[in-house]
């Protein structure tokens, strides 16, 4: 279990392009770069993590937001040969984080190469997305960074398939102070039956823990526009949860994949409460 930073950028060998700069990892890095995030990786069985972060001051909370599904699917049907986002809107989010200590972690398989991480297979992004081990190994990787600021409370942010790792890696820990998600799949199986999409009988469902979370504050923002993981999806958790810790909160204009980073500045004044 060693957590490492990487210096310079990566030039990684993909099994699509050959050995060659890849763009998704240069334009996450340059993301990253513009908020003084650098760059690492952490060994959490069975899977290598990358992360960005800054870590200033031991003695203040560290801000942590969980990436989404990123390129998961080429189409409906058809999933893709590498997860990693095109475009990243959990790490810009953690760019637009003013916080001292700032980290970003990705989603298993997404920007290490294939090469380096052996047990990684499209299963890992599509059915088994939420699975016990991909939940074990992010709490694994939280638990890491979160010694860079020991005793220490977790601002946990996540958004898409994200919100449903930061809710369900919440569950299991007693050191997050607040949870945020942006358009967070915060009920797998009801976003499965309105895309008329399969079970995932792997894969582990946010909704299950809202009990478990019912006193921890929480708010989950959902965009007016949003038709890939629509406002009753967080109304359905928060009803679930029946705790006046959790908000749910309406963002004029946005879809799903828009541009929350935008508004993130103003979005991160909201600050989650029991009522």
């Amino acid at each position: 279990m060693k957590l490492t930073y990487l210096s310079g950028g990566l030039l990684w060998c993909s099994l699509l392009s050959g050995c060659a700069t890849d763009n998704r990892v240069a334009t996450a890095d340059a993301i990253a770069r513009s908020a003084g995030l650098q760059q690492g990786e952490i060994n959490a069985a069975p899977f290598v993590l990358s992360w960005w972060g800054r870590i200033r001051d031991p003695h203040q909370p560290v801000h942590l937001y969980i990436e989404g599904d990123g390129f998961a699917w080429v189409t409906p049907s058809q999933p893709s040969r590498d997860p990693t986002p095109f475009n990243p809107t959990a790490l810009k989010l953690a760019a637009a984080d003013p916080a001292v200590n700032v980290a970003y972690l990705a989603r298993p398989c997404q920007y290490i190469p294939m090469t380096r991480n052996p047990v990684c297979d499209q299963s890992w992004w599509t059915d088994r997305r939420f699975a016990t081990e991909v939940i074990t190994a992010m709490n694994d990787a939280i638990t890491q960074i979160a010694r860079q600021a020991p005793g220490q409370p977790l601002v946990l942010t996540g958004y898409s398939g994200g919100g449903a790792v930061a809710a369900l890696v919440a569950a299991r820990r007693h050191d997050v102070q607040s949870l945020r998600t942006v358009a967070g799949n915060l009920d797998m199986d009801e976003v499965n039956r309105l895309h008329q999409a399969t079970p995932m009988p792997q894969s582990l469902n946010a909704k299950t823990v809202a009990p478990t979370l019912a006193g921890l504050p929480q708010i989950h923002f959902s965009g007016s526009e949003d038709r890939v993981v629509p406002y009753s999806v967080a109304q359905g958790y928060a009803t679930a949860s029946h705790s006046a810790c959790v908000q749910v909160v309406s963002v004029p204009g946005l879809t799903h994949g828009g541009h929350w980073e935008a508004q993130w500045s103003a979005l991160l004044k909201q600050q989650p409460a029991c009522k």
